[in-house]
């Protein structure tokens, strides 16, 4: 018999077939039945909880393939400018002078989700702006793309940088024509002070059980956390899961922003692999970072920027330093995988599997790209040919797609290409890479459906799928990305009780409008953990 019974819905069960049935039946932490009406009936008794979805759809718990959880929770204690729709400096300034004025003497002053382009004088602050709010406190102004940032005075000398500081492999400290500092990081440079404007553990904490929050409200159930702080970080988002705190599923990527080579180091010497703990928290791929950032543009590409005549990006390893540091991850039993945007550094992680695979051959590694952004024809038949899992950001084409046309030109036709995936038999896993954009999935399926940014653009409209392609992508297949889809991932008897009710029918609301649907509940191991709004229940 069935504690719970969804009826009357449009299942969308993302199974093999792409079913599309009535009623889910389901019994403790698992799915017991899957069909119609009728046969979800047939295991009604007088205390199962009976959901008449009236039409709506029924989908498998979304599963976000990469994002920054500590990382996102930890920005809603600061100044968020996207939060507050920041759009001049005044703006800046003002929040973050409130901000001081409640912040002890000596503490961080933090700021994220900035961007230059669009505040109305398309610029950053100075340092001596930042100065001018305060040189009792260190602030740090980080922008959206999370690769830049700038500081105060005060900050970048807690961070050990003065104007003899040489640059960073894979970054740059800003100068003037003086040689003074300006405050403004690049890349690995960035990096360094986001390390140094760490947070606490209890801030962790709070930030995670907030973040845990929001992500439920959406419908995601699983995350694939793409690393932040460290071992701290990794340690606060166990201590989370364990209390609870965390209602998500956590699939923990090894990598830290700063030196991810060391943390990577770290956990092989510790004698962790891939696949290491259980449904609630499990230990990901061996991550590292091989270029900058799509929107910045950073990102390392074979030939130059249309924006930038000259400029091909930035690059964090030579090709023998990723051989060396994924190779020994995958030798030790890792799924690896690295951060790579531009073509170039696709390739170069191409490349690096390749030679890992000669020296150790594994079936069934799927080994992963996150981003995988520019992926040109030819790097996507070596992506199909090796049974690689790049983890595409649909949703930067809704919010940054104008950048892409502007950077990259005729390339944006292979950035995120999800329709050469599929076509090539590739399983991409979609994801949102929040705080960098929005968490929503839906808003990531959207953008895959359509392709337009939000100013009406279309950018790249050649790799638009269908919506059941675009729901896979952030069910099934990222599963499949953590080795898991036997357990999570499709509506389906068996499976865990991960489950999302929107207030609508995807299938049949316009293309247009798909990232105006809400969700209305949200269930994690057969208990719901979002309801917008109580549900009527039906005794038989």
């Amino acid at each position: 018999m069935a504690d719970i019974v969804f009826r009357n819905g449009r299942v969308v069960t993302a199974d093999a077939a792409n079913r599309v049935v009535q009623a889910v039946a389901v019994k403790g932490n698992r799915i017991v039945a899957v069909g119609t009406n009728e046969e979800a009936d047939r295991l009604i008794h007088s205390q199962t909880r009976i959901v008449d979805l009236k039409g709506r759809s029924l989908l498998p718990g979304f599963i976000d393939a990469h994002l920054h959880m500590t990382i996102y929770g930890t920005n809603k204690l600061g100044v968020d400018c996207k939060a507050r729709n920041i759009t001049s400096i005044d703006d800046l300034l003002g929040a973050l002078a409130e901000q001081a004025k409640k912040t002890p003497k000596g503490e961080w002053i933090r700021a994220c989700g900035f961007d230059e382009n669009r505040m109305v004088e398309k610029r950053y602050p100075t340092i001596g702006e930042l100065d001018a709010i305060s040189t009792e406190h260190p602030i740090f102004v980080m922008r959206t793309c999370a690769h830049h940032s700038i500081a105060n005075s005060t900050a970048m000398a807690l961070a050990g940088f003065d104007r003899n500081t040489p640059d960073p492999q894979g970054g740059r400290i800003d100068r003037d024509e003086c040689g003074d500092l300006t405050g403004f990081l690049v890349e690995t440079a960035h990096m360094q002070m986001f390390e140094r404007a760490a947070f606490t553990e209890a801030e962790y904490m709070q930030g995670l059980r907030l973040a845990s929050e929001d992500f439920v409200a959406r419908g995601i159930t699983s995350i694939h956390d793409a690393g932040g702080y460290g071992p701290d970080n990794f340690r606060a988002m166990q201590k989370a899961v364990q209390s609870g705190d965390v209602k998500v599923r956590i699939y923990a990527i090894v990598c830290a922003l700063n030196r991810s080579e060391e943390f990577v180091r770290k956990m092989i010497d510790a004698g962790l692999v891939t696949g290491t703990g259980d449904e609630r928290f499990r230990i990901g791929p061996a991550k590292v970072f091989t270029d900058g950032a799509s929107i910045a543009p950073t990102m390392a590409m074979r030939e130059p920027f249309d924006s930038r005549p000259g400029d091909c990006g930035i690059l964090y390893y030579e090709q023998d330093e990723l051989n060396t540091i994924l190779g020994e991850a995958h030798a030790k039993g890792f799924q690896i995988t690295a951060h790579a945007q531009g073509d170039r550094a696709i390739e170069m992680l191409l490349d690096c599997f390749e030679t890992a695979l000669a020296a150790h051959p594994r079936e069934n590694h799927r080994h992963r790209i996150e981003h995988a952004g520019v992926s040109a024809p030819d790097l996507i038949e070596r992506m199909a040919r090796l049974g690689v899992v790049p983890i595409p950001n649909p949703a930067f084409i809704y919010e940054y797609g104008d950048s892409y046309v502007n950077n990259i030109g005729q390339r944006a036709r292979h950035m995120f290409p999800a329709r050469d995936q599929i076509d090539n038999g590739i399983i991409a896993a979609g994801a949102s890479d929040s705080p960098v954009t929005s968490f929503d999935p839906l808003i990531g399926i959207h953008a895959a459906v359509n392709r337009m940014s939000k100013t009406g653009q279309a950018v790249g409209e050649n790799q638009r799928v269908s919506v059941l392609e675009a729901i896979r992508m952030f069910t099934w297949n990222g599963a499949y990305a953590s080795f898991e889809e036997g357990v999570k991932g499709s509506i389906e008897p068996g499976k865990l009780a991960d489950l999302v009710v929107l207030g609508g029918d995807i299938l049949s609301v316009p293309a247009d409008r798909i990232k105006d649907l809400q969700v209305e509940m949200t269930m994690i191991d057969g208990e719901f953990v979002y309801q917008k709004q109580e549900e009527e229940v039906v005794q038989s």
